[in-house]
């Protein structure tokens, strides 16, 4: 039986902030992004992916 990877289980600290045009209205695409201190966000604003350290 298979569960969920615990690697990719980290805390919500609320949605990011675009660096591009500062919306709030982001979400997290992706918990873990190229290396274990980044994830990988979305805005929904300016529609651009982004990076956020932790």
């Amino acid at each position: 039986m298979r569960g969920l990877d615990p690697s990719v289980d980290v805390a919500d600290d609320g949605p990011a902030e675009c660096p591009y045009c500062g919306s709030t209205e982001t979400e997290r695409e992706h918990p873990k992004g190229p290396s274990l201190c980044r994830s990988m966000h979305f805005c929904h604003g300016c529609e651009q992916p982004f990076e956020r350290f932790e």
